[in-house]
């Protein structure tokens, strides 16, 4: 079992790169193979230029391919997750998520911004034909008590990361439905 982690903030360390630091040791004690991104293993001109021939885009692209699934965190700024994250997800391919089970993680402010995970970002991972967008995990500032050193979350963050890595966990091992062929009903042969 192979994941890929996606810390969209353009700070490092970070509120929303501590939930996938957490995320991924909750993983790879139950032995999944994690690959982990953040903006900062991409070059801003190859961002900002939409170079879609970037080494580290195109092994991102690769590793996408092979993996059962993906986590993706983001701060929210404006009402919106991070604008470089929504760059790095306009240069994947349109079916970059297919057959991706994907778990969105955020982290604002206020919890006035709750919603901006599916408002914003769910979209635009449906977009990437993702098979499955999990119900993700909004953390407002007050519940990450230290995110420099080991992440420290509030008791009912932590419960609810908990809860939402068991569902992402089951939901990798789920069988995948088989797909039937396309047949065109109706059609008239000749």
């Amino acid at each position: 079992m192979r994941i890929v982690t996606l810390a969209g903030s353009p700070r490092f360390p970070s509120r929303s790169s501590a939930l996938l630091e957490y995320a991924r040791d909750k993983l790879s004690d139950r032995d999944v193979e994690v690959c982990h991104w953040h903006l900062q293993n991409f070059a801003p001109e190859d961002l900002l230029y939409a170079r879609f021939d970037s080494p580290a885009l195109l092994t991102l692209i690769d590793q996408l391919s092979e993996a059962d699934g993906l986590i993706v965190a983001t701060p929210v700024y404006k009402a919106s997750f991070s604008g470089a994250l929504k760059t790095l997800l306009d240069l994947l391919p349109e079916r970059a998520l297919e057959h991706k089970v994907v778990l969105p993680l955020a982290t604002g402010g206020t919890i006035a911004h709750l919603l901006a995970v599916d408002y914003a970002l769910k979209p635009v991972l449906n977009a990437l034909k993702a098979q499955e967008i999990l119900h993700g995990v909004y953390a407002d500032d007050s519940q990450i008590a230290d995110y420099h050193h080991r992440p420290a979350f509030t008791p009912i963050l932590q419960h609810r990361l908990d809860h939402a890595l068991e569902t992402f966990w089951q939901a990798l091992h789920r069988p995948q439905p088989a797909i039937p062929p396309l047949t065109l009903q109706g059609a008239v042969h000749v």
